[in-house]
């Protein structure tokens, strides 16, 4: 438990009350069962005159950085260790994927996932569970590293202030993060155990070390990650890569390939989400065929080449094999006549990264190597290409190609004039169309070799590839296989700024052995020149102290392995360091992990879909294996926000004369110029936009995700010092739903702010004369009518069952119309409009936090209890009563569905429309069916005519 003395409780209260007229009781808030409450007591906390007209809707200025000092002294949001906990209680961890900080701080689009998270943590402890909602840095990385070198500033020193800038950033929000647990990959206490984990994988034989071909950066002087290329230049600076091979440390995931495809199944995942990790797993079914080289005189070769195929059963229409330009095979197949040609094909292709070679709407391009093989169905001699549409980390690098029945060998034989043999016939005869290749289904035509003694002519696909494969088998040309897209993990980076990686090379032998775990965490030394070398050797090769050192065993001289772990690596297994994050006997403890695990929901973007959490997935499937969690997953839920673009851009389009040209007789933009016209310059028609002078003049309506690099990046820190951070956090959660892409507008944020006003004002009342507020509220202590409980106990209902759809925008909509609904009433019972706040609480806490205190609380809220719904005040129980007098409707009055006779003759005695007619008269007799009508028969004489 939390323990204070009482001076620090004294200087608490101090620091509160040293504010502009603030001041709270020094006690520390705990959750129920846990801590004695905390109390706020406050007095005269607005009577601050008030600078702008935003700040006179209400005093959020006051109020956020009041409740934002509170939460931080007290420790409000603190989770409670193992011995503090109360471990019956359901748990709830809500976790945002780690983010990486940048110097350039926040923009709006990040706190939309963070609100989400927040109000779910909020809510879920209002629910009575406990609740782990963390926040920590991915800090290692290429982009710090890069920066250092152009600044000269130590890397450490630019990322211990951006994180900083985050910190203040996060905390301006109100996000109730538990900050004690606060983690950064860069500090020692965590990648030790990011080191300890390497070190399980090499025990394993699933860490190891290959020459593969990597992407090379020699300016940047680092393997990059595929998707830090693009176009065949480094995505920061520009700077060309190379595709060239090197000595690595790879991780192999391939190893999990299955479980990580069959476990998919059981997630709560966007299906979005796992069909990109089935795809990039990429499992397939075929064959491997070798296909013997033939020399000059038409003679097998003692090389063959080994092709894999997902398609056996189209061997006989195998025309030409392809080979990938990194192919082992070439330097011994290639022929003289062809090898300059060759050698200019492969410096080319090792420029392009491999998005870049299989775009399927890529012109192909290839090489003849001056080689032939044999195809073993049919015995004929086929030509071996070059071509970069195929990639030597699939597969075996080398393909068969069959252009009737495949797209990309079809464009490619077209253009170079190869072969085309239909082997594959439709059973629609008339769908066949020689002009495109088929790749559907059908029965095999032109597919028998006596040579060979294969025949599978008459045989749809499948039977027809079950044949080719045992045929292949009996004959040794190849087998049956079980393929996958997916290629092991490249671990090793040509950087500074990472993890080391714990391994030693002894002298003389080379041999490479880890460090003990006794000896982790190994530090990352302090490089004042971490450049890259140029030699292609990484920047801490120039820590010659640090890299010389001995293998404590055998005392032999050795050197460190000087490469660093990718960013990926801290970001891994984050999430179980959260659970513990202090603990230095081990990663994480067994009952806590037990208990925490796996992770309920984790919101982040789209684009860590597949790389972030397929990894992540692999490693934490090897700590399961080993014993370290109790989960075969990770993540239960992943919810991917949206992303939020700029505000829209208007364009209009000019021809080089300079004529305005509407958008939509426009084939092709390059043609015309384009200029920016200014919002007020618009006019909405229809589904378009037009210019407001000319509205013949239709208009290019356009947002871009925000950049720098466009000038469209909103600071958060702007909006919270004009609108206050309740309305920016309302204001991303009413934009639309959480998982769609939004756009920024100005007037969607003067909204939300209004709603935020008027229920400030339903609940303290109007401004006084001087613009500050009275204290307490203008609530009553009366019953609340029927009415009044049917529209809170509706708002209760709607907002409940949003927040666990995390359909957030629909539900501050319902608690817009109860606003609506409250401000006709013509008093406020203080119990609705306690309901209430507690409904506003998770959304915009700092208000709620304070209409909570002024409504005579000395509590926080944070662990109030969530209003649950009493479905009978849902139930319509009144009805609209039409009242006759002398069978003619005089008007409509409101009744209970079980009113009585008397008391509806009542209720219509008092409505000011049937009264008059009633007044001073004689009933001679009453009418009543309940539920439908009333008519009140009066004396002939009584009658008044009108």
């Amino acid at each position: 438990m939390h323990s204070h003395t009482q001076s620090s409780l004294a200087k608490f209260h101090l620091m509160i009350s040293s504010q502009p007229q603030l001041s709270a009781h020094p006690t520390l808030f705990q959750p129920p069962q846990l801590r004695p409450r905390s109390r706020l007591v406050v007095r005269n906390s607005d009577k601050i005159p008030n600078t702008t007209n935003k700040q006179k809707a209400y005093p959020f200025h006051n109020i956020e950085s009041k409740w934002q000092q509170f939460w931080e002294h007290n420790k409000t949001f603190r989770t409670p260790d193992d011995d503090d906990i109360d471990t019956s209680k359901p748990k709830f961890y809500v976790l945002d994927m780690f983010p990486y900080p940048s110097g350039a701080g926040l923009h709006v689009g990040h706190p939309l996932g963070y609100t989400a998270t927040d109000i779910l943590a909020r809510f879920k402890r209002m629910q009575g569970y406990n609740v782990l909602h963390p926040m920590g840095w991915d800090a290692f990385g290429l982009p710090a590293e890069q920066y250092a070198i152009e600044t000269g500033t130590h890397p450490k020193i630019t990322t211990e202030r951006n994180i900083t800038r985050f910190r203040i950033q996060l905390k301006s929000l109100g996000f109730s993060y538990d900050w004690d647990r606060e983690i950064s990959t860069t500090e020692p206490d965590y990648y030790k155990w990011t080191q300890w984990i390497f070190l399980q994988l090499l025990k394993r034989g699933l860490a190891y070390q290959a020459e593969v071909p990597v992407n090379w950066c020699p300016v940047l002087g680092t393997v990059l990650a595929n998707e830090e290329v693009v176009d065949g230049v480094s995505e920061r600076g520009g700077h060309l890569v190379i595709r060239k091979p090197m000595r690595q440390w790879m991780l192999r995931i391939t190893a999990y390939a299955d479980r990580l495809l069959e476990d998919l199944d059981d997630l709560d995942w966007p299906e979005s989400v796992k069909e990109m990790q089935r795809n990039w797993i990429g499992r397939s079914e075929g064959a491997e065929i070798d296909f013997p080289v033939l020399d000059s005189d038409g003679h097998e070769k003692d090389t063959k080449v080994t092709i894999y195929t997902t398609r056996p059963d189209t061997i006989f229409g195998a025309t030409y094999l392809v080979l990938a330009p990194e192919h082992v095979l070439l330097s011994s197949i290639g022929s003289e006549a062809q090898s300059k040609l060759v050698d200019e094909y492969r410096e080319v292709a090792s420029t392009k990264s491999d998005l870049e070679r299989t775009e399927l709407n890529k012109e192909k391009t290839g090489v003849f190597s001056g080689y032939y093989a044999k195809n073993p169905a049919n015995g004929k001699a086929i030509p071996i290409w070059i071509a970069d549409y195929v990639l030597g980390s699939y597969g075996t690098g080398a393909i068969m190609a069959v252009p009737a029945h495949d797209t990309r060998d079809h464009e490619f034989a077209l253009k170079y004039k190869l072969p085309i043999c239909q082997v594959v016939a439709p059973t629609d005869t008339g769908f066949y169309d020689s002009g495109r290749a088929y790749s559907g289904e059908g029965i095999m035509v032109n597919s028998s070799s006596s040579a060979s003694e294969l025949d599978i002519n008459g045989l749809g696909i499948r039977e027809a590839a079950t044949r080719v494969i045992f045929w292949l088998e009996e004959t040794s040309y190849g087998k049956k296989k079980v393929n996958y897209k997916l290629r092991d993990w490249l671990f090793a980076r040509q950087r500074y700024w990472g993890e080391p990686i714990p391994v030693i090379f002894l002298e003389g032998s080379g041999e490479g052995v880890p460090l003990l775990e006794t000896e982790l965490p190994l530090i990352l030394p302090e490089l004042q020149d971490f450049t890259p070398t140029g030699t292609g050797e990484p920047p801490l090769a120039k820590a010659g102290a640090w890299v010389k050192t001995s293998d404590p065993l055998s005392g032999r001289p050795a050197r460190r392995e000087t490469n660093t772990m990718p960013q990926w690596a801290g970001s891994c297994w984050y999430y179980l360091r959260f659970m513990d994050p202090k603990n230095s006997e081990t990663l994480v403890d067994k009952a806590k992990e037990m208990y925490w695990g796996p992770v309920d929901v984790y919101v982040g973007g789209a684009e860590h879909a597949v790389l972030h959490l397929l990894y992540a997935r692999f490693w934490h499937k090897v700590l399961y294996d080993i014993g370290v969690v109790s989960t075969k997953e990770p993540f239960k839920c992943v919810i991917n926000q949206g992303i939020i673009l700029g505000e829209v851009q208007f364009l209009v389009c000019r021809d080089r004369d300079g004529n305005l040209i509407s958008a939509e007789s426009i084939d092709t933009l390059s043609e015309y110029s384009q200029e920016k016209v200014a919002e007020e310059k618009v006019l909405k028609s229809g589904d378009a936009f037009v210019l407001k002078d000319n509205p013949n003049i239709r208009l290019l309506a356009r947002a871009y995700k925000m950049s720098k690099s466009r000038g469209n990046v909103i600071n958060p820190d702007d909006v919270v010092s004009e609108y206050g951070a309740d309305t920016l956090r309302l204001y991303e959660m009413f934009m639309g739903p959480l998982r769609d892409s939004k756009t920024w507008n100005v007037s969607g944020m003067e909204g939300v702010h209004r709603f935020l006003a008027r229920s400030w004002r339903l609940i303290v009342g109007s401004p006084l004369s001087d613009g500050t507020f009275r204290d307490g509220t203008v609530t009553v202590d009366e019953e609340s009518s029927m009415e009044q409980l049917y529209h809170l106990h509706k708002c209760i209902a709607k907002v409940t069952e949003e927040i666990e759809g995390t359909r957030f925008n629909t539900g501050i909509s319902a608690m817009m119309e109860f606003i609506n609904a409250a401000y006709k009433w013509e008093k406020l019972p203080k119990s609705i409009a306690e309901t209430f706040v507690l409904l506003l609480a998770p959304y915009a806490p700092h208000v709620a936090e304070e209409l909570w205190s002024r409504l005579g609380h000395i509590d926080s809220l944070a662990y109030e209890s969530f209003p649950k719904a009493n479905l009978a005040y849902l139930k319509v129980s009144t009805v609209v009563l039409p009242v006759q007098i002398n069978g003619k409707t005089r008007g409509t009055i409101h009744v209970e569905e079980e009113c009585s006779e008397e008391d509806a003759v009542r209720l219509a005695c008092q409505d000011s429309k049937v009264s008059k007619y009633l007044s001073g008269k004689t009933i001679k007799k009453r009418i009543y069916v309940p539920g439908k009508i009333l008519n009140i028969i009066l004396e002939r004489d009584s009658v008044k005519v009108g």
